[in-house]
């Protein structure tokens, strides 16, 4: 039930990072809602693709109808946001860190191991708002100075790290700790080296 609900959280808060791109795009409904469902189920259909199963929105149209609704609220409430850019940070944060554990998780239920979890874990995270900002023809934010993957990867890692204590707070631990790397290089604009030429 809980992770249920954060899978919905999640598809929620990256559909309306995806409307605020197309706000900001000056784009049509239309195009709000492409590039609400790319980041939304982008990650996920990858992940089950490569896992080999049943890519999750194609049973449940759930997904769908909660791209519409978060369409909705931007189309609506857009002009009560004074910053975009801002809102649309901090709702991707919050959609990567649920779609990195949730990823994990889903990963380790088909038999995998561990690493391909994590990197599954990243996947789900990271690889659908690449292709909405692939489609907007903005720079992924994975490319950005700002930590991303890395976070997604915290994440996922730590879900595997504390899965065994069969506890759950687990979910709600490594979800917290992607979210704490994620802002702190928000805040701090922290990033990983670069080689010098």
């Amino acid at each position: 039930m809980v992770l249920q609900a954060l899978d919905i959280v999640g598809v929620f808060v990256f559909a309306i990072s995806g409307a605020l791109v197309a706000v900001r795009k000056d784009m049509d409904i239309f195009g709000m809602f492409v590039l609400a469902f790319l980041p939304a189920v982008g990650g996920g259909t990858l992940r089950d693709l490569i896992l080999d199963v049943p890519v999750f929105w194609t049973t449940d149209v759930t997904y769908v109808g909660l791209t519409a609704l978060a369409v909705s609220c931007v189309f609506f409430g857009h002009r009560f946001v004074s910053d975009a850019t801002c809102w649309l940070t901090w709702m991707d944060a919050v959609g990567l860190s649920v779609f990195s554990v949730l990823g994990c998780q889903k990963a380790l239920e088909t038999g995998v191991g561990g690493v391909v979890a994590v990197m599954m874990g990243v996947i789900t995270a990271v690889a659908g708002g690449v292709i909405r900002d692939v489609v907007a023809n903005d720079v992924p934010y994975v490319l950005k100075q700002e930590i991303y993957a890395t976070a997604a990867l915290v994440g996922s890692a730590a879900y595997l790290l504390l899965v065994p204590l069969h506890s759950e707070w687990v979910v709600w631990v490594a979800i917290a700790a992607a979210l704490s790397v994620r802002s702190a290089g928000i805040v701090w604009s922290l990033s990983l080296p670069k080689a010098k030429l």
